[in-house]
């Protein structure tokens, strides 16, 4: 199969770990450009300077940026960075990655270790909403056009329950419905947006949230596999699924998980 995304670009938020960075891999090698989003403390700055300096060893610009991606000035930065790197031209592939969210029960004994407003309103904004800001902001810049390929990074989380990952599962749900809205408003562009739901993936994000060690364990049992997702194979999903022959597949929640999802 021809390779389409050669030479073109790639906006990756949440680019420094996990999901990110495999998708990040995948692409530099098929010879994509990589400008990146992340918000790390700077113990983790020497992990990320080495997956900068891989993605550059493929030949590959790279562009990464420590900020907040929620945040307009980010968004300001290095959308305007894109413009003047392809010169208008549509960026290729944008991942929304970003897991930054609020792990606390909506029912607690004490008010003080129960979510607040201000806990589900970031959730929201960071894992759903900004989605949305930042394809407006491409968009008005003109860099979001036919053969542009959307995708969102979702879980099980979106049909399934776990202590404390209340508002992360509504982040979820929040972001699938924001890619299939996009899906609609921008297929007369030729544009797609789909949401890809991962299984369980070993992650920083996973060994964030309680009791991650079970969750893992359980989903490795179910897996007709028997192991775990990895970046990796998402990357390889994201390669196939960014090239230009599908044009027409818009608008779903993919599942990539080798069957873990179906499994009892």
């Amino acid at each position: 199969m021809e390779n389409t995304l050669k030479g073109k670009w790639a906006l990756i938020l949440g680019a420094s770990s996990g999901m990110g960075a495999g998708v990040a891999r995948a692409l530099a090698r098929e010879g994509m450009h990589i400008c990146g989003v992340h918000f790390d403390r700077r113990a983790a700055m020497p992990a990320i300077e080495a997956l900068i300096k891989d993605l550059e060893g493929t030949g590959v610009t790279v562009k990464y940026y420590n900020a907040n991606a929620a945040s307009p000035e980010a968004r300001a930065e290095a959308v305007g960075f894109l413009k003047g790197m392809t010169g208008g031209a549509p960026v290729k592939v944008l991942l929304h990655s970003l897991a930054f969210g609020t792990l606390k029960p909506y029912i607690a004994a004490k008010p003080e270790d129960a979510i607040s407003k201000d806990n589900m309103d970031m959730t929201l904004d960071v894992m759903a909403h900004s989605l949305v800001y930042w394809v407006q902001d491409l968009e008005r810049a003109g860099l979001i056009g036919k053969g542009s390929r959307l995708y969102g990074m979702t879980s099980e989380g979106d049909v399934k329950q776990w202590q404390t990952y209340g508002a992360v599962s509504a982040a979820k749900v929040s972001l699938e419905a924001h890619l299939r809205q996009l899906a609609v408003e921008l297929a007369p562009r030729g544009v797609t947006a789909n949401a890809i739901r991962a299984g369980v993936t070993d992650t920083a994000a996973l060994r964030k949230i309680p009791e991650a060690a079970q969750m893992a364990d359980n989903a490795k049992k179910r897996n007709p596999a028997g192991r775990l997702t990895t970046p990796e194979d998402i990357g390889a999903v994201i390669v196939a699924l960014a090239q230009d022959n599908t044009y027409w597949m818009t608008g779903n929640v993919i599942g990539v998980d080798g069957a873990e999802l179906i499994t009892a």
